[in-house]
This record gives structure tokens, C-alpha cells and sequence, in this order.
């Protein structure tokens, strides 16, 4: 686990910020959650997954940020956001945790995650149980960096949203995840969308249409496939006692 040092908060309190599945699985010991926003990065499906919504031999598909002055040098086919905007929450640990929880994210975030620090700006309206804070806050963020070996850059949307369909986990279907974070992002403010997960998640329900349209024949033969990938990756996810215990975030994300 690579560790960007550069800004590093110095403060007492640790924040800790989700733009993917952290936003509806939360991190252990928490005590404040704040939906906003951090800027400078642009949010993409790119980054490979053999764990938890994929296996090693069909590795599923999960968001990660990408700097938004990197992103600007590729040809994406989504277009730009409309914003510099990602949305997302951050979490206040407990102070008495913070070492367990850190210990419990570097093993949810395996798999070609590194650690960075960026500012996080809270929303100015709160649902009920949140709470408000003056900002920006520094927060800590997995990314998947370019570096890394993970990282796949831009994709043909619809061959993308294919890949996510078909792909699983011990966690689950990808396209479970998709759809969670799709849903979870759009119940944190009227302008928390992402256009780029909207769209896929738009493309996966019009495969699952089309899947759930064909023949008994063919779609055992999809069953099929579902199953040998299920059990290809069974015994490389058997040393944990738990799947949730280690569930991908994006994570401070993933």
C-alpha cells in the first residue's frame, strides 16, 4: 500500500473520505458522516477488480478518481463533467479507532489502491442524522492511481457496461455495485449525479433486459459461465472468514 505523504493532515481527527461503496458501507467506528464534495478529479469505472465483484480470471470493473488535468489529456466517450465536482462522504473515525480502522481499510482496499489526502468540502444541506462542519476538511482517499497495474483507462461505454453485467464476486454481482452507487449518490443531494455512472447504470439495466429476454437454453449456458467463474475464484477468497469484512469501498472510496 503506497502512501502519498505530500499534505498530510497533522490534526487529531481522522476523515475519511468515500466516493464509491464507503458511501453505503460505511467504515467501522465512525461517529460524524458529511456528504460533499472534493475537486480536481473525475470519477471512472477503470480501475480492475479480481476481489470481492470479480475473480482472478474475470476481473469485475469499480470507480476510481483520476486527476482531472491527467483525465483532460485522454479520449474519453464520456463527456466532461459538468463540473469540477465529485460528490461523496466523508466520515469522522473515532480517535480510539482510528488505528484498526486504517488497518481494516488497507485490507478493503487491496488490489491496486494507494493512499492520498485531498480537501473535502461539505454540502451545505444535511439529511437528518448528518451533521454540519465548516470546510474543506483534509480527508484521506484510496485511489487508483495510472501507475498501477489495475488501472485499465478509458473504455468503450457499452462494452464496459457488458463487462459489468456479466462480472461477479464473493461480494456479489457487479452490476449490484453499479447500481448501489448510483442510487446511493443520487440520495445525497439534487446535484450529486454522476453522468458517467448514470449512463452505465442505464446500459446495464438495458443488458439485463435484453439477457432476461432470451431463450431457457441460452441463459443456462450464461448460468453456466457464472458458476465456473464463481468457482475459479472460490479458493483465492476462502481466507477470510468474512466478505464483508473486507468489501471494496472506492473507497475512500472504489
Amino acid at each position: 500500500m503506497a502512501i502519498n505523504e505530500e499534505n498530510a493532515p497533522v490534526e487529531e481527527e481522522f476523515w475519511l473520505f468515500g466516493y464509491g461503496s464507503l458511501i453505503w458501507k460505511p467504515p467501522p467506528h465512525f461517529d460524524r458522516r458529511i456528504p460533499g464534495w472534493v475537486t480536481g478529479y473525475v470519477r471512472r469505472f477503470w480501475q480492475v477488480r479480481t476481489y470481492h465483484r470479480g475473480t482472478p480470471t474475470a476481473p469485475g470493473r469499480v470507480v476510481t478518481l483520476i486527476s482531472r488535468s491527467y483525465w483532460s489529456t485522454l479520449s474519453d466517450p464520456h463527456p466532461s463533467p459538468p463540473d469540477d465536482k465529485v460528490w461523496g462522504v466523508a466520515y469522522r473515525i473515532e480517535p480510539a479507532h482510528v488505528a484498526s480502522v486504517k488497518e481494516y481499510l488497507d485490507i478493503r482496499e487491496i488490489n491496486g489502491y494507494t493512499i492520498h489526502y485531498t480537501p473535502f468540502h461539505p454540502a451545505s444541506e444535511l439529511h437528518p442524522g448528518e451533521t454540519k462542519k465548516e470546510g474543506p476538511i483534509k480527508t484521506l482517499v484510496y485511489i487508483g492511481t495510472p501507475e498501477n497495474d489495475q488501472f485499465v483507462g478509458p473504455q468503450d461505454p457499452q462494452e464496459l457496461a457488458e463487462h459489468i453485467y456479466r462480472s461477479r464476486g464473493p461480494s456479489g454481482l457487479n452490476r449490484d455495485y453499479l447500481w448501489g452507487l448510483e442510487r446511493s449518490l443520487d440520495e445525497l443531494s439534487p446535484e450529486s449525479g454522476d453522468e458517467h455512472v448514470r449512463d452505465l447504470a442505464e446500459r446495464v439495466r438495458g443488458v439485463a433486459a435484453r439477457e432476461e429476454g432470451k431463450g431457457e437454453g441460452e441463459r443456462e449456458v450464461v448460468g453456466r459461465d457464472v458458476r465456473r467463474e464463481e468457482h475459479e475464484g472460490h479458493h483465492a477468497f476462502g481466507r477470510r472468514e468474512s466478505v464483508d469484512e473486507v468489501e471494496e469501498t472506492e473507497k475512500t472510496g472504489v
